[in-house]
């Protein structure tokens, strides 16, 4: 409980400083870039201030200067701002539709260029976000897409949603799979609970979405390069 209280306290008296400044300037200059870039820094304090350590393997694998999809699994809330400091660049990500109302927070939604979705199935909602998300990539940013659609119950790696290969499918870009595994010990799912403890993140070698045939075929080689990484209980 003391953990998530620091964790609170923190992200208070260092976002309300930052969206005073950074919001504004990017409303003005219409460049995200060092409001994203100082949330990487607040988050960076909170992981440090909940006394959370980030391990990185493989980060050498991410192509320089290449707009990727980055494909991760999913096991706790605390995967987006673990993983998020260590993505090299600017990187955009879907998020739920709710969380674009939410006031000042939602904003910097908008201007970081994440993208809404909603998850009520609907067809051409899907496609709008699918075709915003590749604006994105020809931006040059990058984009991360947790690939089981939502936080596995129980740590271990579940099904994917083929939503995410279509679209990597479609957009070309280079696919680079990424293992996250601690996380699931530091925050579990349901508990708002945060403990102090190592998180592992492992990129991978980038996947080429024109070298298979089918997104079923990319799904399995990411879902292999995932796993292989990943403690033996969470590939079970």
């Amino acid at each position: 409980m003391i953990a998530t209280l620091a964790v609170l306290a923190t992200l208070i008296l260092l976002a309300i400083p930052a969206a005073i400044v950074f919001i504004p300037w990017a409303m003005i200059t219409g460049n995200a870039t060092p409001l994203y870039n100082a949330t990487q820094v607040i988050l960076r304090a909170t992981l440090a201030v909940a006394r959370i350590r980030v391990e990185i393997e493989g980060r050498e694998c991410v192509p320089a200067h290449t707009a990727c999809i980055f494909m991760a699994n999913h096991v706790s809330n605390l995967d987006p701002p673990v993983l998020f400091p260590h993505i090299p660049g600017r990187t955009s990500a879907f998020i739920k539709r709710s969380l674009m109302k939410i006031p000042v927070l939602g904003y910097g939604f908008k201007v970081g260029d994440f993208v809404p979705v909603d998850r009520d199935g609907n067809v051409a909602s899907a496609l709008e976000s699918a075709a915003a998300a590749r604006r994105v990539l020809a931006q040059g940013l990058h984009f991360t897409i947790f690939v089981e659609g939502t936080r596995s119950r129980d740590g271990r790696l579940a099904p994917f949603k083929k939503g995410p290969f279509f679209f990597a499918m479609e957009a070309g870009a280079p696919c680079v799979p990424v293992s996250i595994y601690g996380t699931e010990a530091l925050m579990a799912k349901g508990s708002a609970h945060i403990r102090p403890g190592t998180a592992h993140i492992v990129f991978h070698a980038p996947l080429t979405p024109a070298d298979f045939a089918t997104r079923e075929e990319l799904m399995d080689a990411v879902r292999a390069a995932i796993a292989s990484a990943l403690p033996a209980w969470m590939r079970e």
